[in-house]
């Protein structure tokens, strides 16, 4: 509507005024409802021409988007173990910080595998205690029988000192039965020796490796024990959550409620804009935007960057070949927005329904190329001027927005 007014003040009104002042023709006489295509056909088709052209031009260089929306994610409750809840520590929209507990499962049998598992450490940890005391026996046995075989060694050596003199106080049997004893308290001090050397592998090798497997078993059962209590992972408002003491939560099927991160959609939006825009959307441009949730309000955006596909023609493989007669429709080019000034979008709630135009600005272009063809330069100076219907028509649509919505909709 605004654009014909527009037009019609350079077409239809010129003509009238020529058709009423120079050839003298009177409205309601000469020009009446039955005569009025005919005595204005060359103002009414020259409005309908530029009027069309000019609501192209608007929506190809500034198009709008209907569809705009701060889409966020949200978390949901789950355990990772199926399990009885026997303690819910929140209620249903509280706001929970990062790691905090939300609820408990029964953790009966897992306390009990815990217990076994610090038991068996702690056994571990007292053989090692053990071994330690045998390893000083074994050092105390290794040194004795040292000492023995060292007193048979120089007995053996004195009785046969006196046996090369000729001395008729050693006999031969004496002499053997020494040698023999030498043999036999070899025969201990290697068996202490071994016996400590077992002592000390089962210190440095066996009983570190058992226990770092007690260890390891006592940290898995501590693990699922800590799996048990819920906690949140993020910080955020809790949704839906309904959870009793009793109630049966499994991850698979039944989860427990819904977390809201509290940063959820509170900075970007995202706009579908129409194919045909998709030269024309680029980065760095700027955008205004009304949001239902917050009527009377035009809020400055700008075009942090622009989705390089189209999500309508995306396909999954299957064991069917694609039929493009079948595809969905065209999809949009979806375009990620951020306040122009920071905290515009503050109160903005996440997922609000918002509508918006896109500016196409030539000011960079006429200001660096001063040597520009005048047809050219008319035309850029055009574009950028009939931006200005687009904001108008915002912003009547924004005022316009709560009687629409209250009066109009049938709701």
């Amino acid at each position: 509507m605004v654009e014909l007014l527009l037009c019609s003040l350079v077409t239809v009104l010129p003509d009238y005024l020529f058709r009423r002042y120079v050839q003298g023709k009177r409205l309601g006489y000469e020009i009446n409802f039955f005569s009025v295509w005919y005595e204005l056909r060359w103002g009414i088709s020259t409005c309908a021409i530029l009027t069309i052209s000019l609501i192209t031009m608007i929506f190809y260089y500034h198009p709008s988007a209907t569809s705009v929306r701060s889409y966020f994610r949200t978390v949901t409750i789950l355990s990772e173990t199926p399990g009885r809840v026997t303690e819910v520590l929140v209620s249903n929209n509280e706001v929970v910080e990062e790691g905090a507990p939300i609820f408990r499962l029964d953790d009966t049998e897992m306390l009990a595998a815990v217990a076994a598992a610090e038991g068996q450490v702690a056994e571990v940890r007292a053989g090692m205690d053990v071994a330690r005391t045998e390893l000083a026996s074994a050092t105390g046995a290794v040194t004795q029988a040292r000492a023995s075989l060292r007193q048979a060694d120089e007995e053996l050596a004195r009785n046969l000192a006196l046996q090369e003199r000729g001395s008729s106080a050693v006999s031969l049997r004496e002499v053997e039965r020494l040698e023999n004893l030498v043999d036999v308290r070899q025969g201990v001090v290697d068996a202490a020796v071994a016996n400590e050397a077992s002592v000390q592998a089962r210190i440095d090798t066996l009983l570190p490796a058992q226990l770092t497997t007690a260890e390891a078993r006592l940290a898995q059962a501590q693990k699922q024990l800590d799996r048990l209590t819920v906690v949140a992972g993020v910080t955020g408002r809790i949704e839906q959550f309904v959870l009793r003491p009793g109630d049966v939560v499994n991850p698979f099927m039944r989860p427990a409620g819904i977390l809201v991160p509290v940063e959820a959609g509170r900075m970007g939006f995202q706009a579908g804009f129409d194919q045909i825009n998709a030269q024309i959307i680029k980065p760095g441009m700027i955008v205004e935007m009304g949001c239902v949730s917050k009527p009377f309000t035009v809020v400055p955006m700008i075009i942090t960057e622009v989705q390089d596909v189209i999500a309508s023609g995306q396909f999954r493989p299957s064991d069917q070949l694609l039929d493009t007669a079948r595809t969905p429709p065209p999809g949009a080019i979806t375009v990620y927005l951020e306040p122009l000034y920071s905290g515009q979008t503050a109160d903005i709630p996440p997922g609000s329904s918002c509508i918006a135009n896109a500016y196409t600005s030539n000011h960079d272009r006429l200001a660096e190329d001063p040597d520009m063809p005048l047809g050219k330069w008319l035309f850029l100076h055009a574009v950028d001027t009939v931006g200005i219907v687009h904001a108008i028509l915002l912003r009547s649509q924004m005022l316009t927005l709560p009687v629409k919505q209250l009066v109009f909709s049938g709701h």
